[in-house]
């Protein structure tokens, strides 16, 4: 059984072409479980969907920026932020803008319900007994802290306390990792758009599970980022400026 995992698309098809050409190169797969942060910041939201709906065998759960969209909640820095602090003004607007204009692609073209009904979670019983959970951020969140490389034993534990899974799989800090945490495994497939870290290229994570045992792989991909910012300035997109600043940086962020 081998299944590949992906997380944080962030409406990068540029990025997600590459990534299931690379999946393809990896041999047939069973089945694709994508956790969340689909859509949300780049500039083809439909584009992202249409491709992941018809993949084979695939199932989806949302993430924090997934909610926002169909709910209208939006992430930092909020009006109070801005009112305290003047300085926030112009990311408070580049946010909301960006957010309306991606819920503005979805509805027109009737993907919001889909997105909407998403859930939280996936879980399974893979091949060997392993318990799987899938979440966007950590059990039981699809927002918070999540889980990081430089996270210490003590921090991730409050993250998992009480969680019955034994392997955790995760995105939302967009940092791969794997780390075995007492009896659980964690891991963050990273992110097939927006890196976080000096190194730009997709992330994702290939599960090969038998009834003996089961392996996790993380594979990077490049992809041509350049195509991507064509995108955002033939679209006007009104969060070209962040996004293309945020890919080109040579800083861990």
């Amino acid at each position: 059984m081998k299944i590949a995992l992906l997380s944080d698309i962030h409406g990068n098809s540029v990025a997600l072409d590459a990534v299931l050409e690379d999946i393809k190169s990896q041999g047939e797969v069973d089945a694709y479980w994508i956790l969340g942060d689909l859509v949300a910041i780049g500039p083809d939201p439909v584009g992202v969907l249409q491709r992941l709906s018809i993949l084979p065998n695939a199932r989806f759960i949302r993430g924090n920026t997934d909610r926002y969209v169909v709910t209208g909640d939006r992430p930092p820095p909020t009006r109070a932020d801005v009112e305290s602090d003047s300085s926030l003004m112009s990311q408070y607007v580049e946010v909301k803008e960006t957010f309306a204009w991606t819920q503005g692609a979805l509805a027109v073209t009737g993907w919001l319900k889909w997105l909407q009904d998403l859930p939280l979670e996936i879980t399974e019983s893979l091949p060997d007994g392993t318990k799987f959970l899938g979440v966007h951020a950590s059990p039981g969140e699809d927002n918070g802290l999540g889980f990081s490389p430089d996270d210490t034993d003590g921090e991730m534990r409050k993250l998992l306390h009480g969680c019955e899974a034994d392997l955790i799989c995760v995105g939302h800090t967009h940092r791969p990792m794997t780390r075995k945490i007492d009896a659980w495994q964690v891991v963050n497939l990273g992110s097939v758009s927006m890196s976080p870290t000096e190194d730009k290229r997709a992330s994702y994570v290939l599960l090969n599970a038998s009834s003996e045992d089961h392996e996790i792989r993380h594979r990077l991909v490049y992809y041509n980022i350049d195509a991507v910012f064509e995108m955002l300035e033939e679209l006007s997109h009104p969060g070209r400026q962040h996004i293309i600043n945020f890919l080109t940086s040579k800083n861990n962020i």
